[in-house]
């Protein structure tokens, strides 16, 4: 028996190696990107010239057919790079043709499994995203390098306005995250309310940007918005999100042309107090407890100090690198470069060095700040009593703050109320929370 069980095995290692790998088809998976899973598909086909080509989907977050500028596969290695993500990944097909093993890297290179399937699986509902027809006019703007969406309510106006402002990163002008359009929804909630609504998409260079330039684009808005008919000048307000909620008030400080803000999980504190409580807050979130609670605190106060010292990128990663090899040896530089290079961007940078009460000790003008009571990465207790008192030192006699039970940071209403959950939960933004927003900003364009 032996001869013949040789020849069958060098006739499928013959047949293995003749057979070309096929790399068309549908693949997905999830990168594990810490407190958040991201599921991940990829489409590869042929072209009329019989090279590849593929798109990427970030179906958590309801990015769907995102380009892949260059598909490129010898042997059976694949390599992709997707430009408008500053991404690439890099993986090796298995033998069978059913998976592939590689690595997602954006900045930092993360594990990412893909296994073929026939069809993507779709994303949770979304109940809350509006649909047309709508019973107020909805209008493509674009000034000065800016380009939103304004939604003006029915009838000659003018109008009283509202802008939204996002969050940190780089969002559309419907904040879209997880496939939830938080300001697409608030946008029609409140113009069905009678406030007309400007939202923009932020600038390719946002997370590159001080809170200085991002204040100036808000103010640019509101010089925008004063420019039209419908639009009563004395009545535009601001609403910003989480960092958009530090933005606003900022903005402002700076303009009289501001009738009111509204802080939707805004801080009162230092970014750097925030930053280091959200990371106690979802270290604990993920089960663990007081000793992973502390080596995160060593690390983020390691790097902290490290970047309000050394303004040098280059100077400051091997500074931080030094810095955590001494706090984590058991770690590969790989990992703690990770940390390193998040640490490092100038969006961090920024969140750390600024100081919400100066800001808000400013403000004269109507406020209204929302937070919810499960928010771990703008904890509520820490932020909300903070604001109260900068907006009291103000002199401010017409302000609110309201800390709303059971919301997360994105203000849906939450069941385990990690990071993670953003994406399985359907409610885009709670009921509750929109008619406070509604109801306050009537009470103060009248």
């Amino acid at each position: 028996m032996r001869p013949l069980l040789g020849l069958v095995f060098a006739v499928s290692l013959v047949a293995q190696q003749s057979a070309q790998p096929n790399f068309e088809g549908n693949w997905q998976g999830t990168l594990n990107a810490g407190a958040t899973r991201l599921r991940i598909a990829i489409h590869v086909t042929r072209d009329a010239q019989g090279g590849y080509v593929s798109t990427l989907d970030s179906l958590d977050q309801g990015a769907l057919g995102i380009p892949v500028s260059k598909t490129a596969i010898a042997g059976n290695t694949l390599h992709l790079d997707i430009a408008r993500l500053s991404a690439a990944y890099d993986g090796s097909l298995s033998a069978d043709g059913a998976s592939i093993e590689g690595k997602f890297n954006q900045g930092i290179a993360i594990p990412l499994a893909l296994h073929r399937v026939t069809a993507t699986a779709p994303l949770p509902a979304r109940p809350q995203t509006p649909k047309p027809p709508f019973p107020y006019r909805s209008e493509d703007v674009s000034y000065q390098g800016i380009a939103g969406t304004l939604t003006i309510p029915p009838g000659s106006g003018p109008f009283p306005a509202a802008i939204l402002i996002t969050g940190s990163g780089t969002h559309d002008r419907d904040e879209t995250l997880f496939g939830h359009k938080p300001f697409l929804v608030i946008a029609d909630f409140l113009t069905r309310q009678g406030i007309a609504v400007l939202r923009t998409d932020d600038r390719r260079t946002k997370s590159r940007s001080s809170f200085d330039a991002l204040a100036t684009d808000v103010l640019t808005e509101v010089d925008f918005l004063s420019s039209r008919k419908e639009i009563d000048a004395k009545k535009i307000g601001l609403i910003g999100h989480s960092e958009g909620a530090s933005v606003g008030p900022l903005a402002a400080s700076r303009s009289e042309r501001v009738a009111f803000v509204v802080m939707l999980a805004g801080i009162g504190v230092t970014g750097a107090e925030v930053l280091l409580k959200q990371g106690e807050l979802v270290v604990r979130s993920q089960g663990l407890g007081d000793a992973a609670v502390a080596a995160q605190r060593r690390t983020q106060e390691a790097m902290f100090a490290i970047l309000k010292q050394e303004p040098d990128e280059q100077k400051a990663a091997e500074k931080m690198l030094a810095a955590l090899k001494k706090i984590a040896p058991q770690l590969s530089d790989d990992a703690l470069m990770a940390q390193v290079h998040v640490a490092n961007s100038p969006e961090i940078r920024a969140i750390i060095n600024f100081d919400a009460a100066p800001v808000l000790r400013k403000l004269k003008i109507p406020v209204l700040a929302l937070t919810g009571s499960r928010d771990i990465q703008v904890p509520a207790s820490q932020n909300l009593p903070a604001i109260a008192a900068a907006l009291k030192e103000a002199g401010n006699r017409d302000f609110e703050t309201h800390e709303r039970p059971g919301l997360n940071h994105l203000f849906q209403t939450c069941r385990k109320c990690t990071v993670g959950e953003y994406a399985e939960l359907e409610e885009t933004f709670s009921p509750g929370a929109l008619k406070i927003i509604g109801d306050w900003s009537k009470e103060h364009v009248r």
